[in-house]
């Protein structure tokens, strides 16, 4: 009795638990799905490039605070520092971008977070 009760398609008009897919995160949806070159087995059209740390590539050693135009890139619109999983920037150069960043807002240089 059981079997065939699984046998039929629910009254709600969904699929059998057995044919929906599986659901990755807290989306709800297929693991990979939204993601570039995501989804079963990564084949995806999409090449991630391995991001390069700016600071390193163009050998600035300092960053300075008062440079509000470079550091407003890796400031979010809201007001949050990027990470460096986003930006690229290697460990050394994100705590210098992050020092500089907070010294910049201590002096009113950029803002410590937008009106709503």
């Amino acid at each position: 009795m059981a079997e065939e009760t699984q046998a039929k398609a629910p009254a709600s008009g969904e699929a059998p638990a057995s044919q929906q897919a599986p659901s990755g995160g807290p989306g709800g949806g297929p693991r990979g799905a939204g993601r570039p070159g995501g989804g079963a087995g990564g084949r995806g059209k999409f090449f991630r490039r391995k991001k390069v740390c700016k600071f390193c590539t163009e050998k600035i050693d300092a960053i300075p605070y008062r440079d509000v135009r470079l550091l407003q890139g890796f400031v979010a619109e809201r007001g949050k520092i990027v990470p460096r999983r986003l930006t690229g920037v290697c460990t050394t150069h994100q705590r210098r971008l992050t020092r500089a960043i907070k010294q910049a807002r201590n002096i009113a240089l950029l803002p410590f977070a937008t009106r709503h």
